[in-house]
């Protein structure tokens, strides 16, 4: 049935807030690097992850165990956005002067509005809230365990920790390159707000994360972009009240920007994702119709790690994506392939 339009009131959309820091890249430095069953996926080869561990100190290395333990790595990204930080050393003189109740509510993730009542409840340390808060967020891998310790840890030695791994982090690994690592970020910033003036929020958004569509919600009225390369090739999401975040990776142009022939990262990802028979072979299954992980296992009589592996791949480069439980191809991605690959050739 047609609809007879009443209103001359457009769709209401986000706005979008571009921030760039080496806080950022700290904090999911400290991430990446204590993400085990992700590190194998990232840009960096499993060399440099190596190479990077052995250099580092015993006291940063225990510190980083106790990451990966209890997720703390999510405290650090929640507390850099209370408020901007110009230096380490202002985050850090935050983070001492936080009270108790202040440094648990903000350390607890939101999860949405109707939930603000829990996380407040919870960070006093009522137990019914807590739990409530564990059963809304047991769909998701960590975050159950996560809002225990928090709720339950002593704050003193959290406090402790946190500034320590920050500290030291920056210190080891972030200082060495930190004037190389400002000029990416600031270049990358400077050309996703160069490029906002030209395109609208949905379409930037878009763009910058590397094909993330990402639609208006009714809570969230802005979308946080931040670049950072520690995690390419992967966008990072993060949820705070109001706001929708993508810690997003940096372009190729903005590490390399005077060699005018570096081709998109995505594309070499791309091609180098279909490089391979047995991922050509999942992609023309994925064509019929989306699958979930058992179903293309079945189909291609593979290991479930191996076939897993190489999904993990296929949605690194942007190819496949998951929606409830279902592997699922994007068509768009693989149309599109041949015009990204002609402009790289015929750009001047």
């Amino acid at each position: 049935m047609d609809i007879l339009h009443m209103t001359s009131r457009k769709r209401e959309t986000y706005e979008v807030r571009i921030e760039s820091s080496l806080l950022w890249e700290c904090a999911l430095g400290i991430a990446a690097i204590t993400n085990t069953r992700l590190i194998d996926t990232l840009e960096r080869p499993k060399e440099f992850w190596d190479k990077l561990k052995k250099s580092l100190t015993d006291s940063l290395m225990q510190d980083l165990e106790y990451v990966e333990k209890n997720n703390t790595w999510k405290s650090l990204l929640l507390l850099l956005h209370q408020r901007e930080f110009g230096t380490l050393q202002e985050f850090i003189t935050y983070l001492d002067d936080l009270e108790d109740e202040e440094i648990k509510y903000h350390c607890i993730p939101y999860i949405g509005h109707k939930f603000q009542e829990l996380r407040k409840l919870a960070s006093k340390g009522d137990v019914t809230s807590r739990n409530k808060l564990k059963e809304h967020t047991d769909d998701n891998p960590y975050y159950p365990g996560y809002i225990e310790f928090i709720c339950t840890t002593n704050v003193h030695n959290l406090k402790k920790h946190l500034m320590s791994v920050m500290t030291r982090w920056y210190e080891e690994v972030i200082r060495p390159e930190q004037e190389t690592q400002t000029g990416i970020l600031k270049r990358d910033r400077q050309s996703k707000v160069e490029m906002s003036e030209k395109l609208n929020p949905e379409a930037l958004v878009e763009w910058a994360t590397g094909g993330i569509t990402y639609l208006p919600e009714p809570a969230v009225h802005t979308v946080l972009l931040i670049p950072q390369s520690i995690y390419r090739p992967w966008n990072v999401e993060g949820d705070i009240e109001g706001v929708k975040v993508f810690y997003y990776p940096v372009a190729n142009e903005s590490i390399y920007p005077d060699d005018k022939d570096m081709p998109s990262y995505f594309l070499v990802q791309k091609h180098k994702a279909l490089g391979d028979e047995a991922r050509l072979r999942m992609v023309k299954f994925l064509k019929r119709s989306e699958r979930t992980l058992q179903e293309i296992t079945n189909e291609l009589d593979m290991g479930k790690s191996t076939v897993h592996h190489h999904l993990k791949i296929l949605r690194s480069a942007r190819l496949v994506e998951t929606l409830d439980g279902k592997y699922r191809l994007k068509e768009n991605a693989v149309q599109s392939l041949s015009n990204e690959l002609n402009h790289y050739l015929t750009k001047e």
